[in-house]
């Protein structure tokens, strides 16, 4: 398992550890009788509920972003741009700068295709554009996940192994 997921585990264990505990003295301030302490009560409920949702959010555009990261490296995809970098590691601006170009014109060529799509996040990863980074793969993401419910019902329109006549209506 890779630092950055243990880091992910861990961080959500946290928020579930904290969610437990606020949830059990949110419980205790809603039966007070006091309606301001009441009142506290429900917002220590609903800000970490919506802190939860927050984490399930991010947890899943991970997790679908890491999925699409090894198909488009199964099927050999990923860009190998040797980009020179700091002695931090950080890629060179003006490098970036230039193969997002590039990347740029894939996806204005195919619109459609979710690798060019990703191949444009990790583009923009590389400029230091996070916004725009995670915009690019959650285009991606949709697309992928499109295109695979498309050939779901492809498969499913498929007539059987053997069978010569269409699919009953």
């Amino acid at each position: 398992m890779s630092r950055a997921r243990a880091a992910v585990f861990g961080m959500a264990a946290l928020l579930g550890l904290y969610l437990v505990v606020v949830l059990g003295y949110a419980l205790r301030l809603i039966v007070d009788a006091q309606v301001v302490v009441q009142a506290m009560g429900w917002a220590l409920i609903v800000f970490p509920v919506l802190g939860l949702w927050a984490l399930a959010v991010e947890l899943r555009f991970g997790f679908r972003a890491q999925s699409l990261a090894r198909r488009l490296e199964a099927e050999g995809g990923l860009p190998d741009d040797s980009l020179p970098s700091r002695v931090s590691g950080r890629v060179e601006r003006a490098a970036a700068d230039e193969i997002f170009e590039r990347y740029a014109l894939g996806v204005r060529e195919n619109p459609q295709s979710w690798a060019h799509w990703f191949r444009l996040g990790l583009a923009y990863d590389a400029s230091r554009d996070r916004r725009r980074a995670r915009w690019a793969m959650r285009a991606a993401i949709r697309l992928a996940h499109a295109g695979a419910q498309a050939n779901d019902a492809a498969a499913d329109d498929a007539p059987a192994a053997g069978s010569t006549s269409p699919p009953s209506a």
